[in-house]
């Protein structure tokens, strides 16, 4: 594993077949969980500023388009529609729009996990690229095939990751240091966490000395 700190400089975030037809069926994951995740990992390219691609198939097709909080997620971001391919790197416009990011460390996350996330994982590495696949934001039919694809990915070399670390890790490059983007994106997608930083300055408030009074 290369040990390079993921920044947005050297890292490309790939959502792959976030497509609506498909949300029903997922079954690994909690479905308001997931779609959370995805739209956090999003931001999260979005706010820091690496490089992303989204591809989805054919909108027209039973699987539909992209979820719509993505939509509203990327704004004006292309969205490459393949006619086929499990594995994305098949589609010579979306290779082109990876390669065009000029990042070679790509975070990857979709659906399904055992499908067109596995085949386009192994894809990039076939390609050359270092992938990271984000489990939590990916998920399939099944958590047992889900874990397999992503047991089969890292047999072959590939880093697991979630989207709040890949947050963490972006925001840990120096110019970030006083940037409200993880902020942000916990009070939006990481209720608990938010909560817990409000109890604990709530009880340094009322610990503190009430002012003298003359």
């Amino acid at each position: 594993m290369d040990l390079e700190p993921l920044s947005p400089d050297n890292a490309a975030v790939v959502l792959v077949d976030y497509a609506v037809g498909f949300a029903n069926l997922l079954r690994s994951h909690d479905l308001r969980e997931h779609i959370a995740n995805a739209v956090g990992l999003a931001k999260t390219a979005k706010l820091y500023g690496s490089g992303l691609v989204v591809t989805n198939g054919e909108a027209s097709k039973p699987s539909g388009p992209l979820y719509p909080e993505l939509l509203e997620a990327i704004g004006d971001h292309p969205v490459i529609e393949r006619s086929t391919a499990f594995n994305s790197f098949l589609d010579p416009d979306f290779a082109e729009a990876v390669r065009g990011t000029g990042r070679r460390k790509l975070i990857i996350g979709g659906i399904a996990t055992d499908g067109c996330v596995l085949q386009t994982v192994l894809g990039a590495l076939r390609e050359g690229y270092e992938p990271y696949v984000v489990v939590d934001a990916s998920a399939s039919l099944s958590r047992e095939a889900h874990d397999a694809a992503v047991q089969r990915m890292v047999m072959a070399g590939v880093v697991p990751v979630t989207w709040w670390s890949v947050a963490a890790e972006f925001q840990l490059q120096p110019r970030f240091a006083d940037a409200p983007y993880r902020a942000q994106l916990m009070a939006e997608f990481q209720p608990a966490m938010t909560m817990a930083g409000r109890t604990f300055f709530a009880g340094a408030a009322h610990g503190r000395p009430a002012a003298a009074t003359t």
